[in-house]
C-alpha cells in the first residue's frame, strides 16, 4: 500500500504520542506516552507547531514537525523542520522522503520564504537523504544556550 502523508490534528495525538516517544526514546530520553501526547497537544491546539502524519494501511509510519518562525530581514515566514520520525518497521521504504516533500509543500503552500534543519555532521544517513531531496548544506556556525 502507498504512504499517504496529511496534516495531523489532534484526534491523530494517540497515534502521533507513540511515534513521538519512540522518536524521544531514540534521542536517549525515557519513555513517556503521556509526556508526548501532552506536548504535542500542546503545541497543535496552540498553532505552536505543524505535523505532518505518515500513515500506510491505516497506520502511523512517520511523522515531521514544523515550527513556524519568521525572518526580520526579509519580513516573512520561514519553517523549522524540527523534528522528523520514521518507524523502525517503516524506515528505507521511501516514508522519510514523502514527509520531507510534503513539509517543503506546506511551506511553499502558505508562501513561507524558506524551511531550515539542523542535524549533526556525523547523522550520514540523514545528511544523504537532506541532499538527496535538494536540501543544501550551508557552513553557518550555530550556537546554542543551555537554559535548563
Amino acid at each position: 500500500m502507498p504512504i499517504a502523508i496529511r496534516l495531523a490534528t489532534t484526534h491523530d495525538l494517540d497515534t502521533l504520542a507513540a511515534l513521538f516517544d519512540a522518536y524521544r526514546r531514540f534521542y536517549a530520553q525515557p519513555g513517556d506516552i503521556r509526556r508526548a501526547r501532552d506536548f504535542l497537544c500542546e503545541r497543535m491546539t496552540r498553532g505552536e507547531s505543524v505535523v505532518l502524519l505518515a500513515e500506510q494501511d491505516g497506520e502511523g509510519r512517520g511523522f515531521v514537525q514544523l515550527y513556524p518562525m519568521f525572518s526580520s530581514v526579509r519580513t516573512g515566514r520561514i519553517y523549522i523542520l524540527n523534528d522528523l520520525f520514521v518507524a523502525e518497521e517503516a524506515r528505507r521504504q521511501g516514508v522519510a522522503r514523502n514527509l520531507l516533500d510534503a513539509a517543503a509543500q506546506h511551506a511553499r503552500d502558505r508562501g513561507a520564504l524558506r524551511i531550515v534543519l539542523e542535524t549533526t555532521r556525523d547523522n550520514a544517513p540523514a545528511r544523504s537523504l537532506y541532499r538527496e531531496a535538494g536540501w543544501e548544506e550551508d557552513s553557518t556556525q550555530w550556537y546554542s544556550l543551555a537554559l535548563a
